[in-house]
């Protein structure tokens, strides 16, 4: 009896995961094993197409300054909101000339982020258009935001927080920071959504951010092999270096598709690429970056030109002139090059070769394009 009884209760353990598997399958949650030996998610990668921000717009006052506004003879945009502010809050000042400057003409901008409906509060920038010196303790008031289409999206309102400040005295003024531009965090209640959703889409576009082909390859046998076990059948194809296409299968809905292929890891593919700043004398060398051995040497030129004014003067009680004769001294001074041999098939190595030399900045700039143009440097030299 006791036999019996332990092997039903094992085979009942045994049925239990089985059992549990069919019903996660069935409620559409079978979970997923990882597929792929990847880095960096698909999700940090790539976007979906059409899901973006959008931005909004729109014109208004900022109140409450404490003498910073915009002079009403220098902005007479400002006098005219104003003006019409008040007649429709039942105020007649037409003709009065109004000459506060507790008052400042702003634009207000914002970012509509995707999927946002009626009553979500989103951030909004502010940014005085006149001759204000400073937003600081103003309020904004009720602006309309509008899109591309000239629609109203959103309405902003309330305290506009000035991370700038400016003093002024009476023969020195203090500025820090940009005084005259602040933020309303949750300053702007969405009004209208924008047209448009995911659940009628029978395809999702996946755009890479760095578009390359070997990666978009990559995100496609990913997905594919994922959606092997989790539908039985691939579901992506690359469309170009820029996109992959993804079927969407009728039985989940694209956020939970979208949810379970983000999370699948990738090893994205890099050009060999080198990007020189000449302005701030950076450089950024790529991992794939590689150099055929070469041998180079680089020194520095200086010339110092020095200025020796002489002045002449004539003798006493004659009718001379003083006259005042240049003098020049100029020096050549060039340091001494030392030749050495530079090349590698890896970023390590470069970096060793190129550390060898001891240069500046600007000395590597230049030895990597004259590398470059040898034909020596196997990778894409940008100069910005």
């Amino acid at each position: 009896m006791r036999r019996t009884l332990a092997i039903a209760a094992t085979l009942s353990l045994l049925a239990v995961p089985a059992m549990a598997a069919d019903l996660a399958h069935a409620s559409g949650s079978t979970p997923y094993v990882q597929v792929s030996g990847g880095t960096t998610r698909i999700k940090d990668i790539s976007s979906v197409q059409g899901v973006r921000e959008n931005m909004l717009i729109g014109y208004g006052l900022v109140i409450g300054l404490q003498g910073t506004g915009d002079t009403m003879r220098n902005a007479p945009y400002t006098e005219q909101a104003l003006q019409s502010m008040l007649d429709q809050m039942g105020v007649n000042v037409r003709g009065i000339p109004l000459r506060g400057r507790n008052v400042a003409a702003v634009t207000v901008t914002a970012n509509l982020p995707p999927f946002a409906g009626p009553g979500s509060e989103i951030d909004v920038n502010v940014a005085s258009i006149g001759d204000a010196t400073s937003l600081k303790g103003g309020t904004l008031l009720m602006t309309p935001l509008m899109g591309p289409d000239e629609e109203v999206y959103a309405v902003a309102q309330g305290p506009v927080a000035v991370s700038g400040l400016t003093v002024q005295g009476q023969a020195e003024t203090l500025t820090q920071g940009v005084p005259t531009v602040g933020r309303i965090p949750n300053g702007a209640i969405m009004e209208r959504a924008v047209g448009g959703g995911m659940e009628q889409l029978n395809e999702l576009v996946l755009v890479l951010t760095n578009p390359d082909f070997k990666t978009a390859v990559q995100i496609t046998d990913a997905v594919n092999a994922f959606s092997q076990q989790r539908f039985g059948r691939a579901l992506a194809m690359e469309r170009d270096l820029r996109s992959v296409v993804v079927k969407r299968p009728s039985n989940i809905s694209a956020a939970r598709l979208l949810s379970e292929i983000g999370d699948l890891a990738v090893t994205p593919d890099t050009p060999a690429r080198v990007v020189v700043d000449q302005r701030t004398g950076t450089v950024v060398i790529g991992e794939e970056v590689q150099i055929s051995t070469v041998a180079l040497t680089h020194g520095n030129l200086t010339v110092r030109v020095t200025e020796f004014p002489q002045v002449s003067q004539p003798a006493p009680f004659s009718d001379g002139v003083t006259v005042v004769t240049p003098a020049s001294q100029v020096d050549a001074e060039e340091q001494d090059g030392r030749l050495a041999v530079v090349g590698g098939t890896d970023l390590q190595e470069l970096v060793q070769g190129l550390n060898q030399i001891g240069l500046k900045p600007t000395d590597i700039i230049a030895i990597l394009q004259a590398i470059k143009t040898s034909g020596a440097l196997q990778a894409e030299l940008i100069v910005q």
